[in-house]
């Protein structure tokens, strides 16, 4: 089941561009407006993770986080439109895990999400995953196809990686080129897709019907869900 994700803000685009960008990323979106509406939607529905403006209309968003706090330990990410460190550390004294300044990457704040959901949930990521007859070592850098290990490159092995971490979520091309940081040369957006078709020739029983890394035509690629 989809983690539920509270965002709270009264600027309808930044609602709406966390939303989509946390949904592309396989979360489910609640939204809220005022800081009343925030506390009842936590009581009811109970989400993994709050995203929670500074400045809301009826109610400032410490007191908010205040509120929370006395019951909760949800985790809880500030958005403000002011940089100054007062706001910083008030936020952060009173509980919030962690502080994101407007303007902000979409990106960049889906990605402190799940950081913040992994520290709170004791580990960064499983070490070793197990999908049909695939077993994937993301801390030897190994994969195995029924016991016996496979010759992946270390691009191949990334973007397998990339897409079994998250099973079932759909990565555009330039989304697997970002997941390949710190390769040595350049991967264009075309190349991705010789990648995936070397990678299958090696993963899967009938490379022209692939049973783990299936294609979204017209955006990209995922795992196939458990």
């Amino acid at each position: 089941m989809a983690k539920k994700i509270l965002v709270v803000d009264d600027e309808l685009k930044i609602v709406q561009l966390v939303r989509a960008y946390l949904q592309q990323a396989n979360f489910a979106v609640l939204t809220a407006s005022t800081g009343k509406d925030a506390l009842t939607l936590w009581k009811v529905e109970q989400p993994a993770l709050i995203v929670l403006d500074l400045m809301l209309p009826d109610m400032d968003g410490l007191d908010v986080a205040r509120e929370i706090r006395k019951r909760s330990s949800t985790p809880i990410i500030m958005l403000t439109a002011r940089a100054e460190d007062a706001d910083r550390i008030a936020g952060l004294e009173i509980g919030a895990d962690d502080y994101v300044v407007k303007p902000f990457n979409p990106r960049e704040l889906v990605a402190r999400v799940r950081a913040v959901l992994r520290r709170v949930e004791g580990s960064a990521k499983p070490t070793v995953i197990e999908a049909g007859d695939l077993v994937i070592n993301l801390d030897s850098y190994e994969a195995y196809l029924k016991g016996e290990r496979l010759d992946l490159t270390p691009i191949e092995f990334k973007l397998l990686a990339a897409l079994a971490e998250q099973p079932g979520r759909v990565f555009t091309r330039l989304q697997l080129i970002e997941s390949l940081s710190g390769t040595t040369y350049a991967t264009l957006d075309r190349t991705i897709d010789t990648h995936i078709k070397n990678l299958r020739r090696k993963i899967e029983r009938d490379p022209q019907n692939p049973e783990y890394i299936l294609t979204v035509r017209g955006v990209g690629y995922k795992f196939r869900e458990q």
